[in-house]
């Protein structure tokens, strides 16, 4: 399914508790081991910057990002499915970019599974390299793991 957005402008808001309950339902149908409302609201509770992307009452993505001494570590970027292959993504990674540059951050990290080959085109397209593996990093069915592929941008 696909929804094209026509003559609605597209604006980011703090990504608030209220917006919870949407943004679980946009992570359970993204992805197959979603995180969890207690990750979203413990981001929001550590102040994590974190924004949705909205369009009238369409919410189209959301994305949470994690400041440290001179970098910021992306932890979740997700384009609702519905709203997918629109350029939605890159405009989130445009807003963390210049949200890390006003941090003082010099650059942009993050991992992302090695089975997600759409995110990291995107992230490739947008001039992350690769620079790392993490071995077993991330959730992949009961006794399961996955491998991730660590990125970054220099900014």
């Amino acid at each position: 399914m696909s929804a094209v957005l026509k003559s609605v402008e597209a604006q980011f808001e703090p990504l608030t508790e209220e917006r919870l309950d949407a943004v679980v339902a946009i992570e359970a149908s993204a992805y197959d081991h979603p995180w969890t409302r207690g990750n979203f609201a413990d981001s929001l509770r550590s102040g994590y910057e974190a924004q949705a992307l909205v369009a009238g009452d369409a919410l189209l993505g959301y994305f949470v990002a994690m400041k440290g001494v001179d970098e910021v570590h992306l932890l979740n970027l997700t384009v609702a499915p519905a709203y997918q292959s629109q350029g939605w993504g890159r405009l989130m990674l445009d807003a963390v970019a210049l949200w890390a540059r006003g941090q003082g951050a010099q650059w942009l990290w993050l991992e992302v599974r090695t089975s997600n080959q759409r995110a990291q085109h995107l992230y490739e397209l947008y001039g992350m390299r690769r620079v790392g593996e993490r071995k077993g990093y991330y959730p992949a069915g009961p006794g399961q793991r996955e491998d991730a592929i660590v990125m970054s941008l220099r900014l």
